[in-house]
């Protein structure tokens, strides 16, 4: 379903004399720019539209206070930026109490969208979303997550893969839904995340899953992480 288009007015902001005011009106400019964009992803993710304006509103806040100069790619941190303040609203206690808390994870791999630039928007919210999990969940968590959340894969098939019992399964799940709410992070290998997203790309479009269990499965230490269950 296409989001609603959100209402392109300016965020409220104080415009300053001198230098300062200049380098606001710079980081405002960016900001307009994406702003479409960035309330697709936030939308797609959150799934209404106050929600999606309430993640837009927040990433402003956060671009004003953000060191811009060091930012080389304005677009590429703001979607970022959107991306992970959307996953994290769905994950609260309040968004979980009033709708679904998973993050639309086989939606966002559909590549069937004949729009380009929506395309292109699932793409990169893909992206962001996977390498949100990889940083803070351990091999297994992700691989159980990912493949339970993502495409209903059945918890026994979940126990044979991390080698596992089927309740044991689930805590793992239940697990990973709960570290998501944690701002712990480690760092995410390239090469690790673009094989990733290759791999859930073609399950998500073909169906196969036997190319992103692979990928999970050769993730540092999935089956030593799965012998057991950390806090």
């Amino acid at each position: 379903m296409s989001a609603p288009s959100p209402d392109m007015k300016s965020p409220d902001v104080l415009r300053a004399d001198g230098p300062a005011g200049d380098d606001l009106d710079i980081a405002l400019d960016h900001f307009l720019a994406h702003r479409k964009r960035l309330f697709r992803i936030a939308y797609r993710i959150v799934g209404d539209v106050s929600g999606a304006e309430d993640v837009i509103q927040e990433v402003w806040l956060r671009w004003q206070l953000t060191h811009r100069a060091e930012i080389k790619k304005p677009g590429a941190f703001l979607t970022t930026a959107t991306t992970r303040l959307a996953i994290n609203v769905i994950q609260s206690g309040r968004h979980r109490h009033e709708t679904s808390a998973d993050p639309q994870l086989a939606e966002l791999g559909d590549d069937s969208a004949h729009d380009p630039l929506l395309h292109a928007e699932r793409a990169t919210a893909l992206e962001a979303a996977l390498a949100l999990l990889m940083a803070r969940l351990t091999p297994d968590r992700l691989a159980a997550y990912v493949l339970r959340k993502g495409f209903g894969y059945p918890y026994s098939d979940l126990a044979k893969l991390l080698r596992i019992s089927a309740p044991n399964a689930r805590v793992v799940v239940h697990r990973a839904q709960a570290r998501l709410d944690s701002d712990r992070e480690r760092p995410v290998p390239v090469e690790s995340h673009r094989r990733l997203v290759a791999a859930f790309r073609t399950a998500a479009s073909t169906g196969d899953l036997d190319c992103l269990v692979r990928a999970l499965v050769e993730e540092d230490g999935v089956h030593r992480s799965a012998r057991r269950i950390r806090d």
